[in-house]
């Protein structure tokens, strides 16, 4: 079995559809050496019943990486999470916290919280498929279920079935009534609640989510918590990442032209292999956030990386554009 190390939990991005996929992994490693990375979710249908082994493609640079899986039948799920280890992820995370409609009409996601023995059930058959850990993300509740011991509840479900590292994304999630764009920004905040689950709940290792958007705020949470997950900050202002790496773990700050030259070479391979440029430029898009010259380097490369015969070049020409403003 896997030895799991609670540092190794410090910080992490979160998992986020249409966000997180193997291009953005790989340009956040460079940021960040030591962060956590998260797939995108994949459902364990898509992976048992559709074969589409495809969506467990991803590079040896991004380690370490975790698969973030959604469904709520214990055999596929177990037989998906025996897939994503062979796959070579060092983490296989249940999700119990995406809102959408189209998670709840299958059953998975946040709906889940509704029903802890069955989540109990899932992780049990995944810990007994694979070596590596098995982790759950979830909200701090879901519709009507607005009282601590309702988490609190959930979360002694979670540790019999033998969770010792839970995510928590620090909002409620409505199921009715708000979109799921809405679920992230409505809900309010109640970093408190996660705080008393790790105070009551010592041996856990907890992991805070939701709204946390710079080096400030991600001190200040691991002053009650084990780790700190950042979404959107890391996605939109993404050198946020080596700004976190540099307190954290006193490494240099790169500059942000050298990381992206360190791109190069998989910018090259992935054309070569037939990615199209736009694909991977749409995740750099915000590596000069609040820099001068930031909004030309955007606006070249957004007009650019679509047209045909797109490449490196490209992006040369958005730093050159970038430079001659700083």
């Amino acid at each position: 079995m896997h030895i799991i190390n609670r540092n190794d939990f410090r910080v992490s991005v979160a998992p986020m559809m249409d966000w997180t996929d193997r291009h953005c992994r790989y340009f956040h490693r460079l940021l960040s050496p030591r962060a956590r990375l998260y797939t995108e979710m994949v459902t364990s249908a898509a992976l048992v019943r559709g074969r589409q082994l495809r969506l467990l493609e991803h590079s040896q640079q991004e380690h370490p990486v975790a698969l973030q899986l959604g469904g709520s039948d214990p055999r596929e799920l177990a037989e998906a999470a025996r897939l994503g280890a062979v796959a070579g992820y060092d983490e296989i995370n249940l999700n119990v916290g995406c809102p959408s409609d189209r998670v709840q009409s299958g059953k998975f996601g946040a709906c889940l919280m509704r029903e802890p023995d069955l989540v109990g059930d899932c992780v049990r058959a995944m810990r007994d498929a694979v070596d590596v850990p098995v982790t759950v993300k979830c909200r701090i509740g879901v519709d009507d279920q607005d009282e601590y011991a309702d988490l609190q509840h959930f979360t002694e479900t979670m540790i019999a079935a033998g969770v010792t590292i839970l995510v928590v994304h620090a909002r409620k999630a409505w199921l009715q009534g708000l979109s799921p764009k809405e679920n992230r920004e409505i809900p309010p905040l109640d970093y408190d609640r996660v705080y008393r689950l790790k105070h009551e709940f010592p041996g856990l290792t907890v992991v805070i989510n939701g709204g946390i958007t710079g080096v400030e705020a991600v001190l200040e949470h691991l002053e009650h918590v084990d780790g700190v997950m950042l979404g959107r900050a890391a996605y939109h202002d993404p050198y946020v990442l080596a700004k976190v790496e540099a307190v954290l773990y006193g490494e240099p700050l790169p500059a942000r032209d050298e990381v992206l030259l360190r791109m190069r070479p998989y910018v090259e391979a992935e054309l070569a292999r037939g990615t199209a440029l736009k694909h991977i430029t749409r995740h750099i898009l915000g590596l000069y956030q609040g820099e001068p010259g930031a909004r030309g380097f955007r606006r070249r490369l957004s007009e650019g990386a679509h047209l045909p015969g797109a490449d490196w070049s490209l992006i040369e020409q958005a730093m050159g554009l970038k430079r001659a403003v700083a």
